[in-house]
């Protein structure tokens, strides 16, 4: 007997037939003589429904109110699936996040999950019950409901998945496993069949919607095994996992880009200590998260500093800064939505020269001005033109050879 986590996304509880086919699906892993515990997402678009009434009703919503609202389209899906179960003949008992309780700090929106209590779900789980959890919500120690962010679903499943010593934490999601690339964009990328933790660190953080960030976080702290599957078919999906030396002998295991992303500039920038921290930490203050960053060479003791934030923080980080360049006597601010970062990855690139000469020569024989630059051990990121994207996730994918026919063993 094992004991199972599985998580399913919007996309696989989108309508009473998708929940029913999951009931189905957990059913037949409860009767295999496995201990089941469900993390749930809201219906797919529901979430959409909710942001766009908080934005109709205000322009900058409380932030605690905002996760209030948000947080209960889980509390739908947990109850349809709950119900399912029990009509199949099944004793299943839905949880909300504070009924666990799941602690979170006090970050709206974006919460971080500081401890689960498990003593209800282990009790449960010793009767038979499966237990049904909504994710993406907790509850901090003001007794205020928090979302997680989105995907925070993810991290629900693995965070729970550590603090019950899960045998394994199945994302069961649209598609099959995690791609070389976006399979929408180039069709013959191909199905990775096992990779490493830090691999999936950097293609979440660079784009990829397969898992949250913080739930591959989880994962290699408490050494999770994930196992993405689709909720659609039972073919077997992509390990997260360990790096093995297997890993190793590929030098870039995939193609990410994301589009969410704007880029602010601030100009004549006073080119002396303490600056930078004036311009960044009501940033930091407002929970909004900065990536890349560049600093010009300074010229006549100005410089100029561009870095890039969410697209769904961008009005409120270039209100921030616009108040801040006032504060440090700056020239002036300027921003760009219509930009793209489009990224390589692959931990074999830790042991292998001129694989970012190579990306960067491959762009520009298609034209593409890289306007950022950053590296890791693992990954290259270039922030270019938003129209560009596709072209560049799909000579980029040719280029290292991660088709099919290259990929298939």
């Amino acid at each position: 007997m094992a004991l199972v986590v599985q998580k399913y996304g919007g996309t696989s509880v989108g309508d009473v037939e998708r929940i029913r086919n999951v009931a189905r699906r957990i059913g037949r892993t409860y009767d295999d003589g496995n201990d089941v515990v469900v993390i749930v997402s809201a219906m797919s678009g529901e979430t959409n429904k909710l942001v766009a009434l908080a934005n109709e009703m205000c322009e900058f919503p409380s932030e605690r109110e905002y996760d209030v609202l948000v947080s209960t389209g889980e509390q739908v899906t947990i109850a349809l699936l709950a119900m399912c179960l029990q009509s199949m003949g099944y004793n299943a008992k839905s949880y909300l996040g504070h009924q666990i309780p799941i602690y979170t700090d006090s970050a709206y929106s974006k919460a971080r999950i500081e401890e689960i209590g498990d003593k209800n779900i282990r009790e449960d789980i010793k009767n038979g019950t499966i237990i049904i959890v909504a994710g993406f919500q907790g509850i901090d120690r003001h007794g205020s409901i928090t979302t997680l962010g989105r995907g925070g679903s993810d991290t629900s499943a693995v965070a729970v998945a550590a603090a019950l010593k899960a045998d394994v934490c199945e994302i069961y999601t649209d598609v099959d496993g995690v791609y070389t690339t976006d399979p929408r964009i180039v069709p013959e990328a191909s199905k990775v069949n096992k990779i490493s933790y830090d691999e999936m660190l950097e293609m979440a953080s660079l784009g990829a919607k397969i898992l949250q960030i913080r739930s591959v976080e989880f994962a290699k702290k408490y050494d999770v095994v994930i196992h993405v599957r689709s909720s659609f078919n039972d073919n077997p999906g992509t390990l997260v996992m360990k790096e093995d030396a297997d890993m190793e002998t590929v030098l870039v295991s995939g193609i990410t880009y994301n589009k969410d992303e704007a880029k602010i500039s601030v100009i004549r920038v006073p080119d002396k200590p303490g600056i930078a921290a004036k311009l960044f930490s009501p940033l930091s203050a407002a929970n909004i998260t900065v990536d890349m960053i560049i600093q010009n060479v300074s010229h006549e003791g100005f410089t100029d500093l561009t870095f890039t934030v969410p697209n769904a923080d961008y009005k409120k980080a270039l209100k921030i800064v616009n108040e801040a360049a006032g504060t440090i006597e700056a020239g002036g601010v300027v921003s760009d939505e219509q930009i793209s970062k489009v990224s390589i990855v692959g931990v074999g690139m830790r042991s292998h020269s001129g694989v970012a000469s190579k990306m960067f020569q491959t762009l520009s024989a298609e034209g593409i001005n890289i306007q950022m630059i950053s590296t890791s051990e693992i990954k290259v990121s270039c922030v270019i033109d938003s129209k560009y994207t596709e072209l560049a996730v799909r000579v980029l994918h040719d280029v290292f050879g991660l088709a099919k026919e290259a990929t298939e063993e």
